[in-house]
């Protein structure tokens, strides 16, 4: 999963995402140490090589404003979420080739700086209103406790799910008097992934759609 951002990095990142949206270029390394009255150029670079190796932007060490926000699209006040395809058995669980792409998001509504998104298969949680085709953003961040919706790693399956705790074990439990409760043992090979903090639906066929990967609630393939 992303590394979180420190508070300095999340105001240069999103300073990068701004300043591109108003001037079509980067600002240099100066006029990001001026910005947040940085005084050493050295600073700045340690600050930029962090929000590259964390995944935010990729670098062109050769150019003076050689930065590249990763997924963006170029608007103000917006991030680039990624979405994916597939899990990894262990850890991390999200791997940058099992990545599918990005969805640029309004920053008011993202809870953290390492969000992602699924798409949800399968009706097991209709009674929480999730339905097949939705996408769920996810919050690594954020502590998941009893009654949260989670999205969950069993192997290399993901599954979106209500989380309960029942003494040594984990329950997961459907929205849907149709599907079963799963338990989850202290053996076995599980991982809370995040907790579901949003769901988008698109209103569109779904002949019009692109061909996104299909994220579930059951299992992501």
């Amino acid at each position: 999963m992303t590394e979180p951002l420190t508070p300095l990095e999340r105001r240069v990142y999103h300073y990068l995402i701004d300043f591109l949206a108003e001037n079509t270029y980067q600002p240099s390394i100066r006029e990001i140490a001026k910005k947040f009255r940085i005084k050493s150029t050295k600073t700045v670079s340690d600050l930029l090589g962090s929000l590259s190796q964390k995944g935010f932007i990729e670098r062109d060490q050769s150019r003076s404003r050689g930065v590249r926000i990763v997924g963006h699209s170029g608007q103000a006040s917006t991030q680039p979420v990624p979405y994916y395809g597939r899990v990894h058995a262990g850890e991390p669980a999200l791997l940058p080739d099992h990545r599918m792409g990005f969805i640029t998001m309004d920053r008011r509504f993202l809870p953290s700086d390492d969000v992602f998104f699924l798409r949800i298969k399968g009706e097991s949680m209709i009674g929480r209103g999730i339905f097949p085709e939705d996408y769920v953003l996810v919050s690594p961040s954020t502590r998941a406790k009893d009654g949260d919706i989670v999205a969950a790693r069993l192997g290399e399956d993901a599954t979106v799910k209500t989380l309960t705790h029942r003494g040594a074990s984990i329950v997961l439990e459907p929205a849907n008097d149709a599907d079963r409760a799963i338990e989850v043992g202290p053996k076995d090979d599980f991982a809370v992934l995040g907790v579901v903090c949003g769901v988008f639906r698109p209103f569109m066929e779904q002949a019009t759609q692109p061909n996104l990967p299909v994220a579930s609630d059951t299992a992501l393939n």
